[in-house]
């Protein structure tokens, strides 16, 4: 069972306009793809009660692509071109974070989970790409993805997912941030040849990674979610009903409440 977090935007059904909770389907076509089931989380009101009950009924945790993280959570003023902030799920995605490290639940971010779990754990970002290369390689715009050669450090979990590999050619990117000051913890896995971030490993648990490029736009290369559901399968036989973690200090969300469990 593989949590996959959500947009929370404006969406058009039929006659409806209205606030929904939204994901693209090639990602949750990858987890079942790969043999897991894909259950959707929407950004909500949180504390490390609520993030808790979520996790027990998961085996897995996906942190998804979508708008900035708000720079205030690592101590930036906005750029111009920085996304206006979403704190409902900033928070949402940063206490699931903390809460399935402390029970080493397996996870992947993509893209702004990438950037998401960078921060969570007290990293920062590039809030602008072009202003530190010179131009859009990283996010061409108008939902078109660019390409990128991806190179990966040989001993790392990645490159065993992904047969031992030390070139990927061609991954889809589509960012205009990346990770800038890398947490502590995290060990940079992946990079481009303008030493761009691209993939990075939390090295505490037995499974915990993101990548900065979309590997569900490539649907004949499943290798990195078929290994998050082993993981999960793995993490769910070595014992389904483990005791919670301590609860993991946390920001505050407004309008959280403490979880009926």
């Amino acid at each position: 069972m593989i949590g996959l977090t959500t947009y929370l935007e404006q969406a058009q059904t039929g006659v409806w306009d209205v606030p929904a909770a939204i994901l693209p389907r090639v990602y949750f076509d990858a987890i079942t793809n790969a043999g897991g089931i894909a259950v959707l989380l929407p950004p909500q009101p949180v504390n490390a009660a609520i993030a808790n009950r979520v996790l027990d009924g998961l085996d897995a945790l996906v942190i998804t692509g979508g708008k900035d993280v708000d720079p205030a959570r690592y101590g930036q003023a906005p750029h111009p071109q920085t996304d206006l902030p979403r704190p409902d799920r900033d928070a949402w995605e940063e206490v699931l974070l903390h809460q399935a490290i402390a029970r080493e639940l397996p996870f992947l971010g993509i893209c702004r989970g990438a950037q998401m779990l960078n921060v969570a754990l007290g990293g920062s970002l590039h809030q602008h790409l072009p202003d530190l290369v010179g131009d859009t390689t990283y996010q061409a715009g108008n939902g078109v993805f660019n390409v990128v050669d991806v190179g990966i450090e040989p001993d790392s979990t990645l490159s065993a997912l992904l047969g031992g590999q030390t070139l990927v050619p061609a991954v889809p990117v589509y960012h205009h941030q990346s990770i800038d000051r890398v947490a502590d913890g995290l060990r940079v896995s992946a990079t481009t040849d303008a030493g761009i971030v691209q993939a990075v490993e939390l090295t505490t648990v037995p499974f915990g990674m993101a990548v900065q490029w979309h590997p569900e736009q490539s649907p004949d290369d499943l290798r990195l979610f078929t290994g998050l559901v082993t993981a999960a399968r793995d993490y769910r036989a070595a014992g389904p009903h483990r005791a919670r973690p301590a609860t993991h200090p946390a920001r505050p969300h407004a309008g959280a409440k403490e979880a009926t469990v």
